[in-house]
């Protein structure tokens, strides 16, 4: 007995300490995940393909050890690398997937998060539908009065409204969000604004004040290695000195600009570089280098061919991912239709069996109810019966009792009948005898009626004792 009892207390030790043991690997796991997903988030404008790498990393290891929020943070990890490496329909996949997993947990943040970067995507090819994604985001962000997503949010929104050349809305909103981020000590984004800022003003013709955003832009972004700002920096200050006819600037910029781009996407065809092509084309122009203009042509329209192909790809691919989304998200409806049918139906049914069971839960009290009673019925009609049976029994006992002393009594007054008729017939004979012979003058008169006074006499004490006889019984019997 005392092993066995010391083994159960080592088993429950080892157990202990193994689940102790699991716990921590776990928490340690998900603390990875999360480092790998913020790293590859910081990476986003310096190099997005390690962005990409460290999401994928992340999202290999929250699927093993099924971590949700891992999982759903790693689709929108691994699709903002995807959009930063100008690739719209596999950013669209990643968010898809993101939202997703963020609608599985009702988180509602993270889903926000995701609109906002499924609006980036859209900025370039839908307007309205953009800022759809960025104001659904922007309710939830006022919600919880998330400073960092509102933030991020009008600068998107800045970023619509500059392309559509409403340029006091677009200052408006990236004002707001410089102040917002300049509160968070978030660096990387207030180089954002002013890059975007720069370029507004710009637009406005207002070159010196946008020279100035840009250039305190571009050194900040050169300190933090954000390698796509340089680029879309530098691309608005080669067009500003373009503007200026400061060629040797404009000049030095874009080719400064060119090896940032190509740092962040080996790709010839890829966005900034075209963007570049036609800032040489435009210095070219300037310069009157009317040869060099119309090579940079040659190679913009190779590269407009090409690039009309992708743009319409992409926006092909983004509407077909939207479609899926749209008939996944249905499907999801209807399945959730179908639950809640079922679930109903489930609860119909139990709640109509839960009546039957009360009814017949009811009936069977009720019938106790009426057994019980019927039984004190049935008891109480028995005592009844009981009571009338004595009662009964009892009443033939008087009857046979009283039906004695009456025939007693019959007996009795058969006897004084009897005694009486023989006691009074003598002095009745000798008084009709009497009254004979005082007819036929036998007897004198006096002597005659002397007897006569002697029998009433004689007949009233005979009833007088007769009297007495039947009010005192005893007496006959002395």
């Amino acid at each position: 007995m005392k092993k066995t009892f010391a083994f159960l207390i080592f088993i429950i030790f080892t157990t202990t300490v193994y689940g102790y043991n699991i716990t921590e690997v776990t928490e340690n796991d998900t603390t990875e995940v999360v480092t790998l997903n913020k790293n590859g988030y910081a990476n986003r404008f310096t190099n997005p393909r390690e962005t990409v790498k460290d999401a994928e990393k992340a999202l290999e290891l929250a699927l093993k050890l099924d971590y949700k929020s891992g999982i759903a943070e790693s689709y929108r990890v691994r699709g903002i690398g995807e959009y930063y490496l100008n690739k719209p329909d596999s950013a669209y996949n990643s968010y898809a997937k993101a939202i997703e997993m963020f609608k599985k947990l009702n988180d509602e943040r993270g889903v926000a998060k995701v609109n906002n970067n499924i609006g980036n995507l859209y900025q370039m090819v839908d307007y309205d539908k953009a800022l759809d994604y960025f104001k659904k985001a922007e309710v939830v962000a006022e919600k919880y009065a998330d400073k960092r997503l509102i933030a991020s949010l009008q600068l998107n929104i800045g970023n619509v409204y500059n392309r559509k050349r409403s340029f006091t809305n677009a200052l408006a909103s990236y004002n707001r969000s410089y102040a917002l981020f300049i509160q968070l000590k978030d660096s990387v984004n207030q180089i954002q604004c002013l890059e975007n800022l720069g370029d507004i003003y710009y637009k406005l013709r207002d070159y010196k004040k946008a020279e100035q955003l840009l250039l305190d832009a571009n050194k900040r972004a050169k300190a933090m290695d954000m390698n796509a700002s340089i680029a879309a920096i530098n691309m608005t200050l080669t067009d500003i000195y373009i503007a200026q006819s400061r060629f040797a600037d404009a000049e030095k910029y874009i080719e400064e600009g060119i090896a940032y781009s190509e740092s962040i996407n080996n790709d010839k065809n890829n966005k900034n570089i075209y963007e570049y092509k036609h800032s040489i084309y435009e210095l070219a122009r300037k310069r009157k280098n009317y040869e060099k203009a119309l090579a940079a042509l040659e190679e913009i329209y190779q590269l407009d061919s090409t690039n009309h192909k992708a743009a319409i790809a992409n926006r092909l691919s983004l509407l077909q991912n939207e479609q899926e989304q749209e008939m996944q998200k249905k499907e999801t409806e209807l399945n959730a239709d179908k639950s809640r049918i079922k679930f109903w139906s489930v609860t119909l049914v139990a709640a109509l069996l839960l009546v039957v069971v009360g009814l017949l839960i009811t009936n069977v009290r009720r019938k106790a109810v009426t057994n019980l009673k019927l039984q004190v019925l049935n008891e109480e009609v028995s005592r009844q019966k009981d009571n009338l049976d004595r009662i009964n029994h009892h009443l033939e006992e008087i009857i046979d009792e009283r039906t004695k002393d009456l025939q007693a009594k019959n007996k009795k007054l058969s006897d004084y009948s009897s005694y009486l008729s023989h006691q009074i017939r003598g002095p009745i004979a000798t008084l009709k005898g009497l009254i004979n012979l005082e007819n036929e003058g036998l007897v004198d008169e006096h002597e005659c009626i002397d007897l006569m006074g002697k029998c009433i006499s004689e007949i009233d004490e005979k009833i007088i004792e007769m009297s007495d006889m039947l009010q005192d019984p005893t007496q006959n019997q002395a």
